[in-house]
Formats: structure tokens, sequence, C-alpha cells
């Protein structure tokens, strides 16, 4: 082989590289890209409920859901976005308890977003049938952020709906909130949060 044909045969080889490498970007990217995935969870169906020990009875009540997205990537696991729970929409059903709640407890005219941070992921969610998931991030309550770890169950259908329940307990006292119990009335220091939230799994945006 000449020096004239080797040359020749170096430049087609480097040219056959090059285009090689062009053309796997544009194989494995789209894989890559399609890894992250979005839930978005629809206020209007998702409730938030509490309750509350106390020696004469049982306080039951509600939050209402502002918004809540969680987006996650399947590989890795990490996760971002917000799940905002309106503070000052708290009902038990009693407008003098309720009042003493936003007002000593709460103070929701000060702190009106309760929002959890998810930043892990572990587990998947089947697209069709039923899974478990454990989230992992912070808890902003009252102006404080708190680690948590909520397990969500999730039930998911083909066409990409999905309902998520999860259980948690809030030890408020113990994160610095006003426990309101008195002389004639004695409430638990921690109270407990069931979440049933409706939403839709579907991919997240490309990324380059």
């Amino acid at each position: 082989m000449t020096m004239s044909q080797r040359t020749s045969f170096l430049n087609l080889f480097r040219r056959g590289l090059a285009v090689a490498a062009f053309t796997s970007a544009f194989v494995f990217a789209p894989a890559l890209r399609a890894q992250e995935a979005v839930v978005n969870l629809d206020p209007a169906r998702t409730k938030v409920e509490f309750t509350l020990g106390a020696t004469a009875h049982t306080v039951h009540g509600e939050f209402k859901l502002r918004s809540g997205q969680i987006r996650f990537d399947k590989s890795t696991g990490k996760a971002s976005g917000s799940i905002v729970v309106d503070a000052t929409t708290g009902d038990s059903g009693s407008n003098g308890r309720d009042k003493k709640m936003h007002r000593e407890v709460l103070e929701s005219e000060k702190y009106p977003e309760i929002v959890f941070a998810p930043a892990q992921v572990q587990g998947a969610i089947s697209p069709r049938g039923s899974s478990q998931v454990q989230v992992s991030g912070q808890l902003r309550l009252h102006g404080q952020d708190h680690p948590m770890t909520l397990t969500f169950s999730v039930q998911s259908d083909a066409g990409n709906q999905l309902q998520a329940a999860t259980h948690f307990e809030v030890p408020y006292e113990k994160w610095g909130l006003r426990n309101p119990s008195n002389f004639f009335l004695h409430v638990n220091n921690s109270v407990d949060i069931d979440i049933h939230a409706v939403g839709e799994l579907a991919p997240g945006a490309a990324h380059p």
C-alpha cells in the first residue's frame, strides 16, 4: 500500500468513526431522554385528610391541594417538583376549633402553604396495575423543613391515569408548633395525614 493509499484509508476510517458517533447520538439519545417521567396531581380530585386524637373525641378534617407535580428520572430516581397544600383551607367542621387551629397552631396567615419537595424516588410505577414507591424529600411546615419519606401505593391504568395513597404522621409539637391542649381538653401531640391522590403519569420533556 502506497503512502497515498494509506492516507486515504485513514481519512475514510476517521470519517466512518465520526458518522458512527453521530448516528449513535441520535439512536441512543431518545432512550436516555425517555428516562424522565412526571406525575401531575389533580387538585380537584385529590384529598388531604387529617386525624387528631383527643380525650373527648377524635377530630377529623381536611385540607385542599393547591398543586402537585413530581418529576423523576427512572434510571437514577432523582426527583424534583412539589406537592403544595393550602394551609388556610384546613377544616375540621367546627368554626371555633378551626379559628384556633389557624390562629394559634398553624399560623396559616403567616405560613399559608405546606410543601413537600421530593428529592428521590425508590421503586417503579407500573404502567398498569398496582405498584409501590417511596418518595424522599423535605416537608416544609410552619416555615421549617423536615426530612420525610412517603410510601405511596399506586394503581395505574393503561391510559396513564393513576391513583396514589399514602399515610404518615406529623409530630407537630416536636416540630415546634403549639399543642392546643388545655385543662379541659387534651389532644395528641402528633397528627395523622392521609393523602388520596388522583393524577396522570406522563413522559417528561425531552432534554438535549
